[in-house]
């Protein structure tokens, strides 16, 4: 697709899910686009670059996610001697706190390819085809999400928890779209992971697919539920109306 395509696409699902952060664009790849920077100054954990991403297009590396082994292992980065020591200690203490036990470790999603850089961008200016699209999303939103998922996958999303950015890999593992209810690091180091809010990624690849989807069901979840207000006030009132007469009351 062409660069103007993704921003249609990103107008399309930003209206549609009335969504207060912009649609985030991830890309593995092994070179760096010509004329995109690098991410400046360091973050406590790659999920961070998700946020930052919503108002700038950079590249990383796996020197960028230094402070988060989880992050580098589940992304399948080249780790640094340090990256390895630190997942090893974290690991041994989520083990302590009954967290992620040893058995856990084959459940959580690691990124089968390797590459050397994470393109991070919003999805307007995306500078590759993006591998994943995350959306930070409320229940509401999810609801329309979870529909769309059905049509377009014959199945409903796995919701995911710990870690956050297992999600990232389950999705280009798989080719299938999925929600993640974060975790509590991620909800430590984002600000807009509130407690309202998860997220839901999206395989680049079905992306035209998906947002089509969205778009119409989003217009009939505004229909329906006003179809719904007419009848519970009607009811609660003392009446009995029939579909029919509910359908004439929505249409004045």
């Amino acid at each position: 697709m062409e660069n103007n395509t993704y921003a249609k696409l990103a107008a399309t699902l930003s209206e549609s899910l009335n969504l207060r952060q912009p649609p985030v664009a991830i890309s593995f790849t092994n070179t760096v686009p010509d004329g995109l920077g690098r991410h400046t100054g360091r973050v406590s954990a790659g999920c961070r670059f998700w946020e930052d991403a919503a108002a700038a297009s950079f590249a990383t590396s796996a020197a960028d996610h230094e402070m988060c082994s989880i992050g580098v292992y589940t992304h399948n980065l080249q780790p640094s001697q340090r990256q390895q020591i630190d997942l090893g200690d974290t690991l041994k203490v989520l083990g302590e706190l009954g967290y992620v036990r040893e058995e856990d470790l084959a459940s959580i999603p690691v990124l089968q390819s390797q590459s050397k850089f994470v393109v991070y961008s919003p999805l307007t200016e995306t500078p590759l085809p993006p591998d994943v699209v995350l959306l930070f999303v409320d229940a509401n939103q999810s609801l329309v999400l979870t529909e769309a998922t059905q049509q377009v996958e014959n199945q409903t999303a796995p919701a995911m928890g710990r870690p956050a950015c297992a999600v990232v890999p389950q999705v280009m593992n798989t080719g299938r779209a999925a929600l993640s209810l974060g975790c509590c690091g991620a909800r430590a180091y984002l600000d807009v992971l509130t407690n309202d809010v998860a997220l839901f990624a999206i395989p680049g690849a079905k992306l035209a697919q998906y947002t089509e989807r969205i778009e119409a069901l989003a217009k009939a979840n505004t229909v329906l539920s006003k179809f719904h207000q007419i009848r519970r006030y009607d009811i609660e009132a003392g009446r009995t109306p029939t579909i029919k007469e509910s359908l004439i009351a929505l249409g004045a």
